[in-house]
């Protein structure tokens, strides 16, 4: 009566006081549940069979993500969130269907990083005495925790022992990195600056195997890793590339070009880069000021003409005989012209009229990049500075304003520290914790419901019934992503 995800160390720390407490607890209608520290149920047990199917028909089951965003108030994610616990009765959790339970939930800290580890929950039926469940969880939880403790410090030997083999070889650039802890080969050292140490933990996280990366100082290089047998730690070797010999020239444009990419990524600094200083621009989300009759003179009179480039933004917002007007003038124009659109939203008359197209990769999928960006942005404001841990939970963001966003958080970053270095504290508070994309599950799982909703012209009701959801599922999910 018992399941089990994985054996992590949460997992493998937790495993011998749960064995222990199914045996205490057996013939006893009482569910105790271990997630970690992304909400997810990793471990399962119960006191009898028939309360098990009663708490797995609910949808209860390993793997399953029970944080607020998904669920609401619950004994799980909301003491993850508030890092205290919590003893919730019936109806005050928020999902009806767990109405019949009575849960305590405490976070489980680990005692070496001081970090959110998990949650344990302890579940039993709503009109059950529940007054001893505090005083047991709390109990495990010190179990819990000091087996965790022994098992850092196990893995910590290993790390170091995996460390020192490596660095027999002393020209060898190499990092170990694992529970709290990063080693450092001098060669590797002299290498990295703090913005490559959250690059390349990025490239960990993502499991971009043989990731190719350039540097703060401009240094390309391969990262090639293993883990580290009987930890979860991971052994990264720094593979140096030659550095090009000469900037690569120019590739002509094929105009018309067309710029495609979500609001924040950089479509009008790729369309001025293109077009030039002296180019003209007309932007379509100016429609909605001017009225389509004098966006269509305008329009008319900049096509037709000669002269500088012109710019065209945002022609995903121009109704259909705008866009119509635009593709014909288009195909006689004597002008240069870039077009900028969001993906998937424009008319495809205009599409077919361009000679390239330049599509801009939002920042979520190139986590890596964002150290340096931070940091080179910092260097333009002020002369403060990121430490490594400021920039891995920059990193770890989901950034959905992409390159904008960005912007502005390291704007509100340099107006609190104008020099030294910029800790975590100093963040925003919307971008201090780790992010809820953590799993490359997580960030695929937003890449393919965003492709949805673009495919689908942004209706949300066709893009669930592509998905094969329901439209409130589809909302459920766009919330705890962090799709806008």
């Amino acid at each position: 009566m018992s399941a089990v995800l994985t054996r992590g160390a949460l997992a493998r720390a937790a495993g011998p006081v749960l064995d222990r407490v199914q045996t205490e607890l057996r013939g006893s209608s009482v569910a105790v549940l271990l997630a970690d520290h992304r909400a997810k149920v990793v471990d399962i047990r119960y006191g009898e069979r028939a309360f098990g199917r009663e708490v797995t028909s609910l949808g209860v089951v390993l793997g399953v993500r029970l944080g607020e965003d998904e669920v609401g108030v619950n004994a799980i994610g909301t003491p993850l969130e508030t890092r205290r616990s919590l003893l919730l009765r019936g109806a005050e959790h928020a999902m009806p269907a767990f109405h019949g339970f009575t849960c305590f939930g405490h976070p489980i800290v680990h005692p070496g990083t001081r970090r959110l580890a998990g949650v344990l929950d302890f579940a039993v039926p709503v009109s059950r005495d529940e007054r001893l469940a505090p005083a047991l969880v709390r109990h495990l939880i010190t179990e819990i925790e000091s087996r965790l403790r022994t098992d850092a410090a196990e893995a910590q030997q290993r790390l170091l022992a995996a460390f020192q083999s490596a660095a027999r070889r002393r020209d060898r650039r190499v990092l170990v990195v694992g529970h709290g802890l990063v080693l450092a080969t001098q060669p590797a050292l002299d290498l990295l600056a703090p913005a490559d140490h959250a690059a390349v933990q990025a490239c960990i996280e993502d499991d971009r195997e043989n990731a190719r990366i350039t540097l703060a100082s401009g240094q390309p290089v391969r990262l090639s890793w293993a883990p580290v047998d009987g930890t979860e730690g991971t052994m990264v070797d720094l593979v140096v590339e030659p550095r090009p010999r000469r900037p690569r020239a120019a590739v002509p444009v094929r105009w018309p070009l067309l710029v495609a990419g979500e609001p924040g990524t950089g479509k009008t600094t790729v369309a001025r880069a293109a077009a030039g200083d002296q180019a003209a621009v007309l932007d379509g989300a100016e429609t909605v000021r001017v009225g389509d009759a004098e966006w269509a003179e305008q329009a008319s009179r900049l096509l037709d003409g000669a002269g500088p480039a012109l710019i065209v933004e945002n022609v995903q917002l121009l109704s259909e005989p705008l866009a119509a007007l635009v593709a014909a003038r288009m195909r006689t124009s004597r002008r240069n012209l870039v077009l900028t659109s969001t993906p998937g939203e424009r008319d495809p008359s205009i599409e077919a009229c361009c000679g390239e197209r330049r599509d801009l990769v939002p920042l979520r999928v190139r986590r890596h990049e964002v150290p340096r960006l931070a940091q080179r942005m910092l260097t333009e404001e002020c002369a403060a500075r990121f430490t490594p841990e400021s920039l891995r939970l920059l990193a770890a963001q989901p950034w959905p304003g992409n390159l904008a966003e960005l912007r502005r958080v390291v704007r509100a970053v340099a107006e609190r520290r104008s020099t030294g270095d910029v800790v975590p504290a100093d963040l925003p508070s919307s971008h201090r914790n780790g992010s809820v994309l953590a799993s490359p599950f997580d960030r695929a799982e937003r890449e393919v419901i965003v492709a949805a909703i673009a495919a689908a012209g942004g209706n949300k009701l066709e893009a669930a019934r592509a998905l094969g959801i329901s439209r409130s599922t589809l909302y459920n999910r766009m919330n705890a992503l962090r799709i806008r």
